[in-house]
């Protein structure tokens, strides 16, 4: 089976460092330090904001967090921690779409969320009891992951009300050098309710900030961080089947090949690379 990673952690990490190694240190902090300084005012500012009526309150907190995050990015990217490049996101944050992208790192959410317009996430549980980030989702309207039920019935309903949903099937962070290994959830709430299921393929070279990785084992060069939206999947053989529960088990072992291979191409991707796709490079 494939892996995430086509390149090997412990031998990346034997990399003679490079690209400003003390001073990435140093920028990583300061990005540690002004994402959790940044959560604390959004917490404290958004409560106001719940006392406008719903929809307004989570379109204004929707906005303001993606601004926040385009921010952020500007400036950890601008410190020289990271770089990255985006393909095709215009093509995100359509009406009733579903955005399916695997999980490397602890920062692929911020980027979906900083270049997805109204976009809501689905989210762990603890993120929903967290002192710093709780006040946040609940403004923004975001989903818990905690009761598979649950989120399945809520992902399904703002999926058929015109929202533009970010899952991660994997449900947490990929461990280096292990396969992927995706849950049925999206694919159930894809074949429930999605107008669009469009994958986003995420890779980070060299890999940083994995799943029990301390922030400050940061790599030996500056990690670069590539998104390439990929092209839209059919629905109607899955939907197709009487069954649900079957429908969305083909569906999600299709977007589990899918992943694999396409995160197995020299060079990045062929899906989402069509002509008229933008693209922008940071850092």
């Amino acid at each position: 089976m494939a892996h995430v990673f086509s390149e090997n952690d412990s031998a990346a990490r034997s990399v003679v460092r490079g690209d400003w190694f003390y001073w990435r240190f140093i920028g990583t902090a300061i990005g540690f330090f002004a994402f959790g300084l940044g959560a604390l005012l959004l917490s404290v500012a958004f409560p106001v904001l719940r006392l406008l009526p719903r929809p307004r309150c989570q379109q204004l907190s929707r906005s303001a967090l993606q601004g926040v995050l385009r921010t952020y990015l500007a400036l950890v990217s601008g410190l020289g921690t990271i770089s990255y490049e985006l393909h095709g996101v215009a093509r995100l944050g359509r009406p009733g779409q579903l955005i399916i992208a695997n999980h490397p790192t602890l920062i692929d959410a911020l980027f979906l969320i900083a270049f997805t317009p109204q976009a809501v996430c689905v989210a762990k549980g603890a993120l929903f009891r967290s002192f710093l980030i709780r006040n946040v989702i609940a403004a923004t309207g975001y989903i818990s992951n905690e009761l598979t039920a649950d989120m399945i019935e809520s992902a399904a309903t703002a999926l058929r009300a015109g929202e533009c949903l970010i899952m991660f099937p994997e449900a947490t962070r990929t461990r280096v050098g292990e396969p992927l290994l995706f849950q049925r959830g999206a694919a159930n709430i894809g074949v429930r309710a999605a107008t669009h299921v469009t994958p986003v393929y995420i890779t980070c070279h060299p890999i940083t900030l994995t799943k029990a990785e301390p922030w400050y084992r940061i790599p030996p060069r500056r990690a670069h961080f590539t998104l390439r939206v990929g092209e839209d999947f059919s629905l109607a053989e899955y939907r197709a089947n009487p069954s649900i529960p079957l429908g969305s088990r083909a569906f999600n072992e299709l977007l589990q090949a899918n992943f694999e291979r396409e995160l197995q191409r020299p060079h990045g991707y062929t899906s989402g690379s069509s002509t008229g796709n933008e693209s922008e490079l940071a850092g």
